[in-house]
């Protein structure tokens, strides 16, 4: 992980990991910790002013994790290639939550969340959202090919790879 300031052509901070990034977001409540995704299957949660070791490693996750996201200044969300999503709180350092029911194995089908909502993409071509206090999908909608009859699409041949909330909008 490297850290940039614009004003420098080098890097400011590195951080060494052994295993591929997928992911890195600074939590919103301060500049001075990220959490970052990786292929390892963890959240590596840093403070950028001791980068010697992890704050804290979350575990969880049986294979890579493609996103990080917060809800809030303790709550991130994280999206993995295990289908699943998982709620953590970084503030006690626990696992509060995991959804399922989207499918995703192998693409990065998005992540998006707001304070009380998480909404990701899936291989099935549908869009699932979440809300933080339950584990199943509160709703869900899948998209038709718009090449073919919505009978004749083959399973698996679109997925969703990105998602987002309108800022201004529930």
């Amino acid at each position: 992980v490297k850290v940039w300031c614009t004003n420098q052509e080098a890097s400011v901070l590195n951080i060494d990991m052994k295993a591929n990034i997928c992911c890195v977001k600074y939590n919103p409540g301060s500049g001075n910790y990220i959490a970052v995704g990786s292929a390892d299957h963890h959240i590596h949660y840093y403070d950028l002013r001791n980068i010697s070791r992890p704050v804290h490693v979350f575990s969880g996750h049986k294979k890579a994790v493609s996103y990080v996201k917060f809800l809030s200044n303790d709550e991130l969300a994280s999206a993995s290639t295990d289908s699943t999503l998982r709620l953590w709180d970084v503030k006690q350092n626990i696992p509060v939550r995991t959804f399922r029911g989207h499918a995703n194995e192998k693409n990065f089908v998005g992540l998006t969340v707001s304070s009380e909502y998480i909404a990701c993409g899936s291989e099935t071509n549908e869009v699932f959202v979440y809300h933080k206090e339950i584990s199943k999908p509160l709703t869900w909608h899948r998209f038709g090919s718009p090449d073919m009859d919505d009978g004749e699409d083959e399973a698996g041949s679109y997925f969703i790879s990105a998602v987002c909330w309108k800022s201004d909008r529930p």
